[in-house]
């Protein structure tokens, strides 16, 4: 099995893909090998899986953890297609403010890397999505803090144009007002 990876406009931002295995009962692909992404310079211990389920037109973000419990995270949509992005919000970096964003579906197998210093969000494409991803820290609430989805500064360019938001998503602040307590 091989893992192949792509840096992003955002270098610390990696497109993973993989290879299918498909016959007539389906496919088989391998999400994580710690020997192979200890080769390849990407995080091989992970502490937590988690997996949301949402229906179409849903976003989820833009949400990190603090130090010390930041948390680098390894996205997939296990079912259905999202609109994956990540947002540097390390001050002092070159690309402080700036984001990225890919696709990811069970159909192209794709990942994202999103390392500690970033937030991340998503939004669901297809009629409903499964996504799980792995965290380098476990989920710690009082660290848990986020970052406006359509902050006109960051100028996203999402997919969908009215998502679906939680009350919590909705009220988070821009990212000049953000409590982040990280530095590049």
């Amino acid at each position: 099995m091989s893992f192949r990876v792509q840096s992003l406009s955002i270098p610390e931002v990696v497109l993973i893909e993989t290879r299918s295995f498909p016959d007539q009962r389906g496919f088989f692909r391998e999400l994580f090998k710690a020997s192979m992404f200890a080769g390849l310079g990407l995080p091989a211990h992970f502490v937590q899986d988690n997996f949301s389920y949402s229906v179409h037109g849903v976003l989820r973000g833009l949400h990190y953890q603090k130090e010390p419990c930041a948390q680098g995270k390894l996205v997939c949509a296990a079912h259905g297609a999202i609109y994956d992005v990540a947002v540097d919000i390390r001050r002092g970096s070159p690309t402080y403010g700036r984001w990225v964003g890919a696709e990811l579906s069970a159909e192209n197998g794709r990942m994202l890397y999103v390392p500690p210093g970033f937030a991340h969000g998503f939004c669901v494409l297809s009629d409903a999505a499964g996504v799980l991803y792995k965290v380098t820290a476990e989920w710690n609430g009082p660290l848990e803090a986020g970052v406006l989805w359509n902050d006109p500064d960051l100028g996203i360019e999402w997919p969908i144009k009215k998502p679906i938001l939680s009350a919590k998503d909705a009220a988070l602040p821009r990212l000049t007002d953000a409590d982040n307590n990280f530095t590049y």
